[in-house]
Order: C-alpha cells, then sequence, then structure tokens
C-alpha cells in the first residue's frame, strides 16, 4: 500500500517538474529498452525535461505504479498529468499529439530514400496477403529490424521503392535515408538483408565456416583468441593469434578487419564490443567460439 510519504515524495517531484520521466537508468544511460524509446522521443522532440531513476529507490518504484495505477516503467508526466507509458507516448509522437501537449513545433518528417532491390520486392509481393494491411519497417534504438505487414498509422512517413510502398514511423525514418533492403539466397530458401549507412559501426556475427572460408582465400584480416593460457593449451585454431589486449592491436588499421574468437562466443564478444568503442570499424565475433569450429570445421580441434 502507498504509504503517505511516498506518495507526499511523488506528488513533490511531479508538482516541480513540468516534463517527468520515472524510468529505469536516466537520461544520460537508460537502463532498459523502453524507457530509452522514450527517452529519445523526448530529446527528439527538444523539450527540456528530468527523469527519476527509479532503480534507485524501490519504494518510488513500486509506489508511483500505485500512485498511476499503472504496472510498468517508464511513466511520463507532463504538467501534473499521467500521459502513459512507453506505447503511448510513441503513439502520441507519431500522431503529433505529444508535441501539441508540450506545446512544441511539430516538424515533417522528409521522406528518407530508399530502395528495394528485385528479389525483395517479389518476396514482399507474395507475402503480401491483399488484407489491406501496409509494409512497415521499424528501426529500433539498437539498429534492430522489424519488417511486417501492419495496419496503416496516424503520422506513418510513405516511401515507395522498387514498385513497392514502405510505412516508416517518424524516428525510424529519421534513420533510413539511403537504406536499401536486399533479398539474398540462403539455405533455407531465402532472405532480406538490409543495409543502411546511417548505422553505426557494431560487432558482426560470423561463423566458424566463413572464418574458415576467408583463410583458405587469403583474405586479410587479424584473427585474435581471448581465451586463457591454459585453454590454449588444450586446444588451439592455429591461425589464431593470442590476443593480450592493445599490445595486439599496435599496428592494426581502424578500418582492417578484425575476428575475435574464444570458446563458445561470450568473452570474445565482449573483447570486441570494448575495441568497437575505441574506434574499429570491422569487427567480428566468431559465433559458437572453438566449439563450433571443432563441430563444423576441423573436428581435429579437441573440444572441452
Amino acid at each position: 500500500m502507498l504509504s503517505d510519504t511516498v506518495k507526499a515524495q511523488l506528488e513533490d517531484l511531479i508538482k516541480k517538474n513540468k516534463v517527468l520521466l520515472f524510468m529505469k537508468g536516466n537520461k544520460h544511460f537508460p537502463q532498459c529498452g523502453f524507457s530509452a524509446q522514450v527517452v529519445g522521443i523526448l530529446k527528439e522532440v527538444g523539450t527540456p525535461f528530468e527523469t527519476v531513476n527509479v532503480l534507485q529507490d524501490p519504494g518510488v518504484r513500486d509506489g508511483i505504479k500505485e500512485y498511476s495505477s499503472w504496472p510498468t516503467i517508464p511513466q511520463l508526466y507532463i504538467e501534473g498529468e499521467f500521459v502513459g507509458g512507453c506505447d503511448i507516448v510513441k503513439e502520441m509522437y507519431a500522431s503529433g499529439d505529444l508535441q501539441k501537449k508540450l506545446g512544441v513545433e511539430d516538424k515533417p518528417v522528409t521522406p528518407p530514400k530508399v530502395s528495394i532491390d528485385a528479389g525483395a520486392a517479389k518476396a514482399i509481393k507474395d507475402a503480401d496477403d491483399g488484407s489491406g494491411d501496409v509494409l512497415r519497417l521499424v528501426i529500433s534504438n539498437n539498429w534492430q529490424y522489424d519488417l511486417s505487414f501492419d495496419a496503416k498509422k496516424p503520422g506513418d512517413v510513405e516511401v515507395e521503392a522498387g514498385g513497392v510502398k514502405v510505412y516508416f514511423d517518424r524516428m525510424s525514418a529519421k534513420k533510413a535515408d539511403g537504406l536499401a533492403i536486399h533479398w539474398v539466397e540462403t539455405p533455407d530458401g531465402g532472405a532480406f538483408r538490409i543495409d543502411n549507412p546511417n548505422e553505426p559501426p557494431r560487432v558482426k556475427g560470423v561463423s566458424a565456416a566463413e572464418v574458415k572460408k576467408w583463410l583458405d582465400a587469403g583474405k586479410e584480416f587479424a584473427f585474435f583468441d581471448v581465451r586463457t593460457d591454459e585453454e590454449l593449451r588444450t586446444a588451439k585454431v592455429a591461425a589464431a593469434t593470442h590476443y593480450e589486449g592493445e599490445k595486439s592491436l599496435a599496428g592494426i588499421a581502424k578500418d582492417h578487419p578484425i575476428v575475435f574468437m574464444c570458446h563458445h562466443g561470450m568473452r570474445s564478444r565482449q573483447a570486441a564490443e570494448r575495441i568497437l568503442g575505441s574506434g574499429y570499424k570491422q569487427v567480428y565475433n566468431l559465433e559458437g567460439g572453438i566449439d563450433a569450429w571443432s563441430q563444423t570445421v576441423d573436428a581435429s580441434v579437441p573440444r572441452y
């Protein structure tokens, strides 16, 4: 039950701040994807706002849910009024209602330039069941892509390419200029591949088989194994060099491909993420690590 003390604390916070977001983390370091989305929207519309990190106070975390009669975090308040959570804020932003409520200019979004190759266009048309839903492409804060059929929504940005209409929400449209949708053949029959020049560099997964192909083809890349000396004595891929931190990176250009490997792919991903933050642009993680190498490339490499 909401105590009088916590209730008074919440009311004081809401009264003092015109735009207040109860969230996990803060506006600089959101600690959940939903909070990050609302922060991104508030920054996009350009309104000043304050945040309360509910993770720092269990009383506030539980109390705001009861106070608002809303079960989840984040929660947005504007001029003392509870507005809603992430989905409602996103819908209001897309329709322009959030901008009106905040009293900020609703700037029109320029439709992005998008290309769709013939194979992708055919796959999209074949998948259209004629129900009237539109093809929607959503680009998340962490640059994940969701391509699906869905109902048209207020504020959607419409783009036509390759004889296909694609609809974006506002946030996605601003990230999509120059985006290309391709169709690529795969062992499972084919899949979409999306190339987006606006996407920041990130660690890319690569299979053991693909790395073996690179080695056989003489592709130039650095290949590092981040495992311990004891593990290296147990099993080793001859082409991989033991990774010794910054010392191993000396002389390697920032745009040179680098592949990291460990036992199952987790430690190597952490190492890859670290150097990505140092400016390296073509960083790969060997998915499944040396265990995948043993199973798919070279059975003579011991598993452990």
